[in-house]
């Protein structure tokens, strides 16, 4: 104890030092009008800063949902425009009639919004991990697509993950058409670069164009039809010379790739019941 009291006695004067400097700061921002302006401003600043970062960390935070939010109404604007594209065309400008049908449709169009956990393109048969699995709900040889197009399918789930066989892959093969015309084809990926595919097998006297939409034909249970895939970039003759090929530049850049939703068709049991029936 002695020597913490002579230890205080020796620094006193730095003590009374501290605590004079403190009470002139004090009384110089309290009673000089400019001093004190000159205060209020840099703590002013410095709060607003303060409340800046918390505004943009709460912006980041929300990132994810937007950015679901945003892909799944995509997709809900394809679709639109795909039963606006057919109804319209038969109707006699029944507006309610119109949105009967189109809450018909929308309510059979269940997705299941899911998250790229891995993914490969630079392989010959790449492969897509989500984050949904059976528990979720999802169930091989469902679709799966982003605000922008169609990524693949599911062909393998655990209770808590799938894998998608998507368009970048040798064995893919989706059912196509050319918007706007009747002509349909399949989709494959032969290789190279990330972008590009083809479809193969449209007729010679096909009309169509550079620039064309090619989109989903609905001939299957997977995708319903209309979802976009990408535009034709170039023609070529086939082999044989019987048939064009297409090829197709992807809307969807699988590389960069981070939220999709997989289709869920209610009526796809029923419609494979009813195929494989007819097989037998």
């Amino acid at each position: 104890m002695a020597g913490w009291i002579e230890w205080f006695k020796t620094h006193l004067h730095w003590f009374v030092f501290i605590i004079l400097e403190i009470a002139s700061l004090v009384m110089l921002f309290r009673f000089s009008s400019y001093h004190h302006s000159v205060w209020a401003t840099h703590t002013n600043a410095l709060a607003g800063k303060i409340l800046e970062w918390e505004s943009n960390m709460h912006s980041y935070l929300q990132l994810r949902q937007i950015n679901e939010q945003l892909t799944y109404e995509n997709l809900v604007l394809q679709y639109n425009n795909q039963l606006l594209r057919e109804e319209l065309a038969a109707l006699k400008h029944d507006t309610t009639y119109v949105e009967m049908l189109m809450q018909e449709h929308l309510a059979s169009l269940n997705v299941i919004p899911a998250k790229v956990v891995s993914n490969s393109v630079r392989e010959k048969d790449n492969i897509i991990t989500l984050d949904k699995g059976l528990v979720d709900g999802v169930r091989t040889e469902m679709g799966v697509v982003s605000g922008t197009g169609v990524v693949g399918i599911i062909y393998e789930v655990s209770n808590h993950y799938s894998l998608v066989l998507p368009v970048l892959n040798s064995h893919s093969n989706i059912s196509v058409r050319l918007r706007g015309s009747e002509h349909f084809g399949s989709l494959k990926w032969k290789g190279g670069s990330v972008l590009d595919a083809y479809i193969d097998g449209i007729p010679l006297h096909a009309r169509f164009r550079v620039g064309d939409i090619v989109e989903t034909s609905g001939f299957s249970s997977v995708f319903p039809e209309g979802i976009f895939v990408g535009k034709v970039s170039e023609v070529f003759t086939s082999q044989d010379g019987l048939s064009f090929e297409l090829k197709v530049r992807l809307s969807v850049d699988l590389a960069t790739i981070r939220d999709v939703n997989i289709i869920d068709n209610p009526q796809k049991e029923e419609i494979d019941s009813l195929r494989a029936s007819v097989v037998k």
